[in-house]
């Protein structure tokens, strides 16, 4: 029986409930699903790099051979066999990473909660770049931290910022590799600057690499990991290097923090999927992803290229932008008289769509900054969109 005439409950949500706010990104890939758009929006890998036919294969043998166990609970920790793999990718002879330090989680984003809840008190004073990963101010903010904004340059965070700022800081965020989302990378001089400069503070240190192994030249860059495996927070992901739908990443840290991190979790989720967790074992254990790489940062250098190409051709004077090495962004800054919120209404209205580049900043955004991501539209319809929106531009500058 239903209840006739029944009164309308009046929601009391918590305080967090109340300041939390979606993703503009999300919220533009709802008008980027029309086929017609081109859309420079979404940091979504191409879908022509995912192996389906390995993970349709590795599927079938894990169900096969083992699958009452994949389909059973299994460790908040993670698949140990997986935790190993991750370790040993990650060690070098003079760092040896334990599999007891990995925890693998459903996706990066849950390691960023994650970490919020470990670390982040109301009023926590948490560093980030400037600008910085919007999935990370997302997730940081449900904590109501103090966000501190790290100077940045052409290269990337500049370390000697951090010093008048450091003390009683809970975390330094940041991305050294192509970073999201300027694209921009963190020479081997300012890694190890960084990481002496959060030892001398005692300040953890969150390395988020997500897109490390997306070098254009095949030449990734030392991990900070390697450099201090007692001070760095280092998280990595299968997202970017098989397919995101498998929401399965890891965090590598120090054991009383993985400790911390396990019983938070236990919490959210009890364990990450353990039938996802062994077939990507299955893919990954015997080197597939040394072959499968380099197809994609072929792919991904030569859709770079292309829109570098195109926005010297179309973008007038006036107009700057970053030339990442690897990865999937390029961070375009305007004349300062220009917003690109409102550029993205008359581009969305010509059929390309961007993400501006004010969400991006924790604090004092910089309205006239927007970012490219080029990898899943191909080099003609790259052309066809940024001579739009360099037209677009041009009628403002």
């Amino acid at each position: 029986m239903k209840i006739q005439n029944p009164k309308p409950i009046d929601w009391h949500f918590a305080a967090r409930a109340e300041q939390l706010q979606s993703s503009f990104i999300r919220e533009i890939l709802k008008i980027t699903q029309q086929p017609e758009i081109i859309s420079f929006a979404g940091g979504l890998p191409s879908p022509a790099t995912f192996p389906v036919d390995e993970m349709k294969a590795a599927f079938d043998k894990v169900l096969t051979n083992n699958g009452k166990v994949a389909l059973q609970y299994g460790p908040t920790d993670g698949y140990l066999p997986l935790r190993q793999w991750v370790a040993d990718s990650l060690s070098l002879d003079n760092a040896k990473i334990a599999p007891e330090q990995v925890l693998m989680v459903s996706g990066s984003q849950q390691a960023l909660d994650l970490l919020g809840k470990v670390l982040i008190d109301e009023g926590s004073r948490v560093l980030v770049e400037t600008p910085s990963y919007l999935g990370a101010l997302q997730a940081f903010s449900v904590y109501q931290p103090e966000f501190v904004s790290v100077e940045t340059d052409e290269h990337g965070l500049v370390p000697k910022s951090i010093d008048p700022v450091a003390d009683g800081a809970r975390l330094l965020y940041a991305l050294p590799n192509f970073q999201n989302p300027t694209g921009r990378t963190l020479s081997v001089e300012r890694r190890l600057e960084l990481v002496e400069t959060c030892e001398r503070h005692g300040l953890p240190l969150i390395e988020d690499d997500p897109y490390g192994a997306l070098s254009y030249n095949g030449e990734p860059l030392p991990k900070m990991l390697t450099m201090n495996p007692d001070g760095v927070i280092y998280m990595g992901s299968f997202s970017k290097v098989l397919t995101p739908g498998i929401r399965l990443g890891y965090v590598v840290a120090p054991a009383p923090l993985v400790r911390r991190l396990e019983l938070a979790k236990q919490a959210a989720d009890l364990h990450t999927s353990q039938l996802t967790q062994m077939v990507v074992h299955e893919v990954v254990k015997d080197g597939f992803l040394q072959g499968h790489i380099p197809t994609i940062r072929t792919l991904y250098g030569n859709q770079c290229q292309a829109m570098l190409d195109a926005m010297t051709e179309f973008f007038p004077a006036g107009v700057s932008w970053t030339k990442p090495e690897g990865g999937m962004f390029i961070w375009v800054t305007l004349p300062k008289h220009i917003d690109a919120m409102k550029l993205l209404d008359q581009a969305i209205a010509n059929k390309v769509a961007f993400v501006p580049g004010a969400p991006f900043y924790a604090n004092d955004p910089a309205t006239n900054t927007l970012r490219l991501s080029f990898v899943t539209v191909p080099p003609e319809r790259i052309r066809e969109g940024i001579a739009i929106l360099g037209k677009l531009i041009a009628a403002l500058v």
